[in-house]
């Protein structure tokens, strides 16, 4: 079991098996298009049904893992991501490269959402013994995640153009990350450390910040994988420039991304969620603009570059707010299945849109719609974040008894007041010196302690 305020690596690395095809959507796409008798259109459409079969795995399990077991569970989606994703590397027909993708999908998307619901337990009070050996820090488990599946995306890019051409490469890979993973398993818990024995069926928390960010991630990451599935066509066929030289510029675009896991780790809550969320988002619709109209190498490294250093942090950040919803890691996995949605209509919304009006309009048009976005996803995150009060303060709000704990990373929060918990009553004690009546020091409503 894991160690007390230490990185939980076996979970990180069942966090990265299921993340890795999503970070090689572009070379898997291309290399699908140059390797089989397909177009390009044709190339997305098998692209978007892999990750469309990923999103499905996470709305069929997200109440289901505390039941399964979050191990057995995670050796299923492993061992369905090698058979998928092996099969279809070593085929060359195209209908069992199609299914090989869509039952490796399925594979990915149940380790993703066994990883969500772990690091969403990360952060819940710990009811017993097993869930204290967690530890309390989910977004340095989410952090540890996107740089190892960046540093290990960036490696396969940079080694791949190298190994020959065909489309069983990047299969390959992320079917033997699949494999090594699976020896890790054994110290995942059986269940979930912070799910609790009763109210099985308990209603979701936040359920309208959770709908709202929900739709929100969707169409954040359909933007961001929209560009992201065509990317590899940009350099190529835009900006004019080889394979190599492209996959060169993705695995710096990668390694530019574990800065900024780096910076969203070390910076943590300072800014809270709603500035990096809201501002992030904003700068990367900029970044967007920037590689969909590039036609040259400065250009399009530039935006790619750039691209992929705020994209990780903004997709931490919205991790950690997701997870902050529902300690059980319900809303992590329906959140993190929306996005999956988006995620796989991305490649076929980008093809399409690149095909009708050229890579530069499609980029506006991303950069729009993330603008628009943006608003939404930092409302949540400022709903849910509550004011930011000393750690410790209660204050009673809206004339009625009720207690807040500020929300700070790691801060316990099992110990505090439920809204409208009945007041206790505050006894006098006489002392020696004069000292200000307890009644005029607390008051009946409006006041606060600190």
């Amino acid at each position: 079991m894991f160690a007390p305020r230490t990185t939980p690596w076996p979970l990180v690395a069942l966090f990265t098996a299921g993340y890795l095809a999503p970070y090689l959507l572009p070379t898997t796409v291309g290399r699908l298009d140059s390797g089989l008798p397909l177009s390009a259109t044709q190339a997305g459409a098998v692209g978007s049904a892999l990750l469309l079969s990923s999103a499905s795995a996470g709305f069929a399990l997200a109440s289901r893992v505390e039941r399964i077991g979050a191990r057995a569970l995670a050796r299923l989606g492993l061992a369905l991501a090698l058979l998928g994703y092996g099969g279809a590397a070593l085929s060359t027909a195209v209908p069992a490269v199609v299914a090989g993708a869509v039952v490796g999908g399925f594979g990915s998307g149940t380790a993703t959402t066994v990883a969500a619901t772990l690091i969403a337990a990360m952060g819940a009070p710990p009811a017993r013994a097993e869930s204290r050996a967690w530890g309390r820090d989910p977004h340095r488990a989410s952090t540890a995640g996107l740089l190892t599946v960046s540093a290990l995306a960036g490696a396969v890019y940079l080694t791949v153009p190298h190994l020959g051409p065909g489309h069983g490469l990047p299969l390959a890979a992320i079917a033997l990350t699949a494999l090594a993973v699976w020896p890790l398993t054994g110290r995942l818990p059986a269940g979930t450390p912070a799910a609790p024995t009763r109210h099985h069926k308990a209603r979701l928390p936040h359920a309208r910040s959770g709908l709202v960010l929900a739709a929100a991630m969707l169409c954040w990451s359909l933007a961001q994988n929209s560009l992201w599935g065509v990317s590899g066509q940009i350099g190529l066929t835009q900006a004019h420039l080889g394979e190599a030289t492209v996959g060169a510029v993705f695995a710096v675009a990668l390694g530019a991304g574990l800065t900024g896991v780096l910076a969203a780790g070390a910076l943590g809550a300072r800014l809270g969620r709603a500035v990096p969320i809201g501002a992030g988002t904003v700068l990367i619709a900029g970044c967007i603009v920037l590689s969909a109209s590039a036609t040259d190498l400065a250009s399009f490294a530039t935006g790619e570059i750039a691209w992929n250093t705020l994209y990780p942090v903004v997709l931490s950040y919205l991790i950690g707010l997701a997870a902050s919803l529902d300690p059980r890691g319900r809303w992590a996995v329906l959140v993190g299945s929306a996005s999956s949605l988006g995620t796989a209509a991305g490649p076929l919304a980008g093809s399409v849109l690149s095909a009708q009006a050229g890579f530069p309009v499609m980029g506006a048009i991303l950069a729009a719609g993330l603008l628009v976005i943006a608003l939404p996803m930092t409302a949540v995150a400022l709903h849910t974040g509550g004011r930011p009060l000393l750690a410790g303060a209660i204050r009673r709000r809206g004339g009625h008894p009720a207690a807040l704990v500020a929300a700070t990373t790691g801060t316990p929060t099992g110990a505090v007041p439920e809204i409208g918990a009945p007041e206790q009553p505050v006894v006098e004690i006489p002392v020696d010196t004069p000292a200000v009546p307890a009644q005029r020091a607390y008051g009946k409503a409006g006041s606060e302690v600190l």
